[in-house]
């Protein structure tokens, strides 16, 4: 395994090098020195075992999975609204269709087509990224908007990858089969959210003073393993765990720390997963299905430059926009590879599916910069041939929907229909959660604890005693299902707006409350064998005593607080660093302005000048709200305020009039000095004043050695050969010994 390890990993540095160079993607570096170091290539290299590679491939998986989850956070998606969620299940949706489609067409089984429909959906974030940042657009409104979606693909890709392995199993694809693998999935994920972001945030905060670099990491590492065996016991894959203890860790205040340590971890297994997907090319399959190879590519540019400006713009996205975001869609990447290594591992797809996704990927790669500079042309050809009147009613018609919107988020009092919608969506949260947490406890106890307690007890004593600490241990969360959400403000207005309100209210306390008493049922059913009436009545008074208990309610209340403060613990250091984004921001998104945050690049020119200076505001039409520097937050500066090299600059203004600064204040730099850096070290020589020497007969002051020889005299030879100190207004003589420093070449033209 060394030996391959050795050779993937050389030929890659070599590839990749020559990648770098041409200013391509090094993923596809990495699939060309997979397809170098395979079979089919052994004139090259030696053949490389690929079971070998596969299962640090394996690895590279997980690690990868991990990295991503750091980067996501529920929250965000939260708080991103319906706009993404839209966007993404339209294209999601319609691209798995058009791929299972042509896959039909291409007379392929029915399992090959399934896969091949979720390849196709999943655009590569990796390879959209790299293309913004090298456009240049990065900043611009659209593009975040395409990252939002994306990290919602991702997310859906998981989903996608828990359920095709359900499907690849049974090969079975039953209504009651799915819904049953996403309540698994559910299930699985607000389980270990809630549990992580309790127990872990608690966990490196105690330890903060004494994590350092190198236990981060492994720290890090040993919980995503940890995570990855536990989903692996829960039946799902080891990727799928590795990404779920990644975004607990992202809602964590060490979470740029734990990224940081783990990219170099991160981009080796990464290279190596990559690598084994170029080993798995085949000339001879590229070749024999070079036809269907060119049709996914044109599937994939047309699929999902209509159905991607189809799903931003129901998504609220004007036409424009629109557009931009679909065209940016237009290719596959790393999460096609994932899936179709699930299908090759699981042995349930064709072996030529794998090199044509492959294949499909690296051509629509090239071609992604060049669609995103096409959507500004198809737009003005659209726009030069639809009426005018049908764009006005397009564009606002999107207007609209952010406006109603936006007008819903502002709307101070609401009617008692959106009071009960809201009220309703979180009570049942709320007791969906703490329902998971209480059938965790519940199952923990009764399979584990009530084993060993019967090894040093009698059975029913066994059983008391499981039972009593089962229902303590589960009483804070039955205390919140019952009576969280009674005090919020839309039960007070409820109550206050009309007398007819007060029964139903009264009703949801009752249903929760029933929720509760099921458990206890379950519970002392399993334990002992009481009349029904017994237990229903054991019960309610369990479920009394639980809501008037104070200590009950003190450790509820503490719990919730802990776990919320947690959660906005990654939050609250940002604001007081100064490192999260306005929330105005969105506002003005609604007005065709942008926020956008640039960064001031090593070597400009606009370095030390002032904002007065600078005059943005006439230049560009850019006005500065913000500078961050060195973690502080400079708000509204005033124009004597100078700007330097790593400022980032949070301005105001259209995506053309960023832009346009953008692009002059990153071609306005110093050239960088180009010399070779052993010609610029400093030395220090001693040189002997002669009648030639250019500093006869004129002191230090008037030798001017600093401004035309760039040297520096540290002290005169004695004759105890002891350097002394030089007085500005000494008189240098011949036969003077001085040591001086400076460059190697400034020595030599001044010794000459």
């Amino acid at each position: 395994m060394i030996q391959d390890l050795a050779l993937i990993l050389i030929v890659a540095g070599i590839v990749t090098l020559l990648f770098r160079k041409l200013r391509q993607p090094l993923v596809l570096g990495y699939i060309v020195a997979g397809f170098l170091v395979s079979s089919h290539m052994p004139i090259l290299v030696p053949d490389v075992e690929l079971q070998n590679v596969r299962e640090w491939a394996d690895i590279g998986v997980m690690f990868t999975l991990f990295s991503l989850g750091l980067d996501f956070s529920f929250k965000k998606i939260l708080k991103m609204g319906a706009a993404p969620v839209i966007a993404s299940m339209t294209i999601v949706f319609s691209m798995m269709m058009l791929g299972y489609t042509v896959g039909q067409l291409f007379g392929w089984t029915h399992i090959d087509c399934i896969f091949l429909g979720g390849m196709l959906a999943m655009s590569s974030t990796t390879i959209i990224y790299k293309a913004f940042a090298d456009l240049g657009v990065s900043h611009q409104s659209f593009a975040s908007m395409v990252m939002s979606v994306l990290i919602l693909e991702d997310i859906l890709a998981i989903v996608l990858m828990v359920m095709l392995s359900a499907i690849a199993s049974g090969e079975n694809i039953e209504g009651g089969d799915m819904l049953a693998s996403v309540l698994k999935i559910g299930f699985f994920l607000i389980l270990w959210f809630v549990v992580g972001i309790f127990a872990i945030p608690l966990f490196l905060k105690k330890t903060r003073s004494i994590m350092t670099g190198e236990t981060l990491l492994i720290v890090s590492i040993g919980l995503c393993c940890l995570m990855a065996v536990i989903s692996k016991k829960a039946g799902f894959s080891e990727a799928f765990g590795a990404f779920v203890m990644g975004s607990i860790l992202a809602e964590t205040v060490e979470a740029e720390k734990i990224a940081k340590v783990i990219e170099s971890v991160k981009n080796l297994f990464g290279a190596i997963f990559f690598v084994s997907v170029g080993m798995l090319v085949d000339p001879d399959i590229l070749y024999g299905y070079s036809t269907p190879i060119i049709i996914l590519v044109l599937s994939i540019i047309i699929g999902q430059t209509i159905f991607g400006t189809l799903g931003y713009f129901l998504s609220g996205q004007s036409l424009h926009n629109s557009i931009r975001c679909g065209f940016s869609m237009t290719q596959i990447g790393e999460f096609s590879f994932i899936i179709a290594s699930l299908g090759m591992s699981m042995h349930v797809i064709a072996d030529y599916l794998y090199p044509v996704i492959v294949a499909v990927s690296v051509i629509t790669t090239f071609t992604t910069p060049y669609m995103i500079r096409g959507a500004e042309p198809a737009y003005r050809f659209i726009e030069k041939h639809l009426p005018k009147s049908w764009i006005i009613a397009i564009n606002s018609l999107s207007l609209s929907r952010r406006g109603e919107a936006g007008d819903q988020m502002e709307e101070s009092s609401l009617s008692a229909r959106e009071l009960w919608k809201r009220l309703l969506r979180s009570m049942i949260i709320n007791t969906v959660v703490y329902s998971i947490l209480i059938a965790t406890v519940t199952y923990l106890m009764l399979s584990f604890f009530l084993i060993f307690s019967r090894t040093i007890l009698p059975h029913w004593w066994a059983n008391a005693l499981t039972g009593l600490l089962t229902v303590l241990l589960i009483a804070p969360f039955m205390r919140a299902i019952i009576i969280k959400k009674n005090h919020s403000t839309e039960w007070q207005q409820l109550w206050n707006i009309s007398v007819l309100n007060r029964l139903p209210l009264i009703s949801t306390m009752v249903a929760r409350a029933a929720v509760c008493l099921a458990f206890l049922f379950y519970i002392c059913n399993y334990l002992a064998r009481f009349a029904d009436a017994v237990v229903i009545c054991l019960g309610i008074v369990i479920i009394i005593l639980t809501v008037l208990s104070r200590s009950i309610k003190q450790r509820s209340i503490k719990m919730e607080r802990l776990f919320m403060n947690n959660l906005r613990s990654r939050d609250i250091v940002a604001q007081v660093k100064g490192a999260k984004l306005p929330a105005y921001g969105e506002r003005l998104v609604e007005r065709d302005l942008n926020l956008a945050e640039i960064v001031v690049p090593v070597h400009s020119q606009w370095a030390g000048q002032t904002l007065a200076e600078l005059k943005l505001a006439q230049n560009f039409g850019v006005h500065v709200a913000s500078i961050l520097r060195d973690g502080r937050r400079l708000n509204i500066p005033y124009g004597v305020e100078r700007i330097f090299s790593g400022d980032r600059l949070q301005v105001i203004g259209s995506d053309a009039q960023i832009s346009r600064m953008n692009e002059v204040m990153q071609t306005a730099v110093h050239p960088v000095d180009d010399h070779i850096y052993e010609e610029r070290e400093m030395l220090l020589r001693q040189i002997v004043v002669t009648s030639k020497s250019p500093i006869v007969g004129k002191s230090l002051r008037n030798s001017r050695l600093r401004e035309k020889h760039s040297l520096l005299v540290v002290g005169m030879e004695g004759e105890a050969q002891e350097l002394t100190k030089i007085n500005p207004d000494y008189v240098f003589e011949r036969g003077d010994v001085l040591w001086i420093v400076g460059e190697r070449s400034s020595i030599e033209d001044f010794g000459s």
